[in-house]
C-alpha cells in the first residue's frame, strides 16, 4: 500500500478517518493525500469554466487551504508524507477523479451514517463513494484510539464474480494481519440447507490457499441483520463487503446491503467493488 486519499470535510467524523489512515500509512510506509472538494452554485461554476475570476471562489479556496494546512501539522502526522488538495468538485465526483489520477490504494471516510427517509432520499457522501468507487473504501464510524483488525469478517453469497474483489480483500487482511472470518448469512427468502451453504463456501475457498481463517453460516430474519448480529456476537473489528454500485431506479428498488451496512453497523466496514 503506497497512497492513501482522506477526503475531508473538516468535521470530527472526517477527523476520525485521518486518525486511522495514520496509523494505517505508519505500519505500511505510505503516504496521506487530503483531499478537500469545494462545491460552489452551478452559476459560479459556469463562470469558472468561462475563465472568468470570482472573488468569493478565491477566498474559499484560500481558506480550504490554511485549514488543510493546520490538519497536515497534527502531531499525530508526523513523520508521514502529507499531500494537501483542494479541488473544485461535488464530493463524491472529486474523490474518484482524485482516487484515479494518483493511483489511491485505499480511501478513507468518516461516516455517522443515516436512518429513514434521510437515507433513501438525500444520501450522503461517502455512501454515494461506496457505491461507485473501484478503489477499496473504508468507512469510519467512530473516533479509534487504535485501529484494530484482528477479527474481518466477509460476508458473501460466495459466487464467482466475487472472486476479482475477494482477491483485494486477501491481499488487505495480509495488510491488517487479521483473521477472515467468512459468513454466509441464510434468510428464510435465501434459505440453504447446511451441506449445501458448507459446499458453496469450501469449493469457493479451496483455490486461494488461506491460512488464517475460519467459515460460518447464520441464519437471520435478513441480510442486513446476519451480517450486524453475526459481527457483534464475535466482537468483530472490522466488516468487509462487496458492492454491486447499483445506481438510479435500480439501487432504489433493490438496495444496497452494502450501504445498509455502513449506515447502521457500528464496526468499520470496507468495501471492494465488484
Amino acid at each position: 500500500m503506497k497512497r492513501i486519499l482522506v477526503p475531508t470535510d473538516f468535521s470530527e467524523h472526517a477527523e476520525d478517518a485521518l486518525k486511522v489512515a495514520a496509523q494505517i500509512a505508519k505500519k505500511n510506509n505510505a503516504e496521506i493525500i487530503i483531499l478537500h472538494t469545494l462545491e460552489l452554485p452551478s452559476q459560479m461554476n459556469d463562470a469558472i469554466t468561462g475563465g472568468i475570476s470570482i472573488p468569493e471562489t478565491m477566498l474559499f479556496m484560500k481558506k480550504a487551504n490554511e485549514m488543510l494546512s493546520k490538519i497536515a501539522e497534527r502531531a499525530y502526522l508526523d513523520g508521514l508524507t502529507i499531500i494537501e488538495m483542494t479541488k473544485l468538485d461535488r464530493p463524491a465526483e472529486g474523490i474518484e477523479k482524485v482516487a484515479n489520477e494518483h493511483e489511491i490504494d485505499l480511501i478513507i471516510m468518516g461516516s455517522n451514517g443515516t436512518s429513514g427517509l434521510e437515507e433513501l432520499v438525500i444520501g450522503s457522501n461517502t455512501e454515494k463513494v461506496v457505491r461507485h468507487s473501484e478503489i477499496p473504501v473504508l468507512v469510519i464510524k467512530k473516533h479509534m484510539n487504535e485501529f484494530k483488525t484482528t477479527n474481518f469478517v466477509f460476508a458473501s453469497d460466495f459466487s464467482k464474480e466475487i472472486e476479482k474483489p475477494f482477491k483485494k480483500l486477501i491481499e488487505f487482511a495480509k495488510i491488517f494481519d487479521s483473521k477472515l472470518h467468512l459468513v454466509m448469512i441464510c434468510t428464510p427468502n435465501s434459505f440453504k440447507p447446511t451441506h449445501v451453504a458448507k459446499k458453496i463456501m469450501n469449493d469457493f475457498i479451496t483455490p486461494f490457499n488461506l491460512d488464517n481463517y475460519s467459515t460460518h453460516i447464520y441464519n437471520d430474519t435478513n441480510i442486513e441483520n446476519g451480517i450486524i448480529n453475526f459481527s457483534n456476537s464475535i466482537d468483530a473489528d472490522l466488516i468487509g463487503m462487496c458492492t454491486h454500485g447499483r445506481t438510479g431506479f435500480s439501487h432504489f428498488f433493490n438496495g444496497s446491503i452494502s450501504e445498509d451496512i455502513v449506515n447502521h453497523a457500528i464496526q468499520p466496514i470496507i468495501t471492494f467493488k465488484i
